[in-house]
């Protein structure tokens, strides 16, 4: 059964830093793209950064770009975010997703309509 359950989310202050986990089971996650999102109270849900299958290639909201790094370890089968310098606004729920055609050519992963495959969420607070 296709699962993808994330971790390392909790509370820290304006300026900190925290690492999210998402670690894949049930399928060969390892070629399928897979990416971030998040969603604070009231907000719909809004992209944050995905990776590719390979992690050779990467893309960013420009809301986090420069503070945020996103990777994978295939032969764990787990992508993270590390996540640096974090503000307010970055409080939310975060998600990870995979699906096989999210980074097709000519996409780059912000789509959530393009992935498959859903974790629970794991909630980031950022205290000022």
């Amino acid at each position: 059964q296709e699962q993808l359950v994330e971790s390392g989310g909790g509370l820290v202050q304006t300026g900190g830093s925290l690492r999210l986990s998402c670690a894949a089971s049930g399928r060969t996650f390892s070629i399928y793209a897979m990416g971030w999102f998040r969603q604070a109270p009231g907000k719909e849900r809004e992209f944050v950064a995905a990776i590719s299958w390979s992690g050779s290639s990467t893309y960013y909201a420009d809301s986090v770009k420069g503070r945020f790094t996103i990777s994978r370890d295939n032969a764990k089968n787990t992508m993270y975010l590390q996540m640096n310098s974090l503000k307010s606004e970055d409080t939310g729920v975060y998600y990870c997703a995979a699906g096989p055609g999210a980074m097709a050519p000519g996409l780059y992963g912000n789509n959530w309509r393009d992935y498959d495959y859903w974790g629970q969420g794991t909630q980031v607070t950022v205290s000022s």
